[in-house]
């Protein structure tokens, strides 16, 4: 496996909490949402930002 430098683990941890943070917010956004069509567009993003951060966590 390849070593990866300090550089790229900051910045694979700058990413990854910056997913984690919009997971947690459009979550957050859909479950007080009223209309269906906007409640659905903010959990995709959510696990769209949990895929993403599960992809990065594959790097360490």
């Amino acid at each position: 496996m390849t070593e990866i430098s300090i550089l790229d683990l900051q910045n694979l941890r700058h990413l990854i909490g910056g997913y984690s943070t919009t997971h947690c917010k459009m979550t957050d956004y859909a479950s007080k949402a009223e209309d269906p069509e906007i409640k659905k567009l903010f959990q995709e993003a959510a696990d769209s930002a949990m895929k993403n951060k599960q992809e990065l966590m594959k790097f360490l």
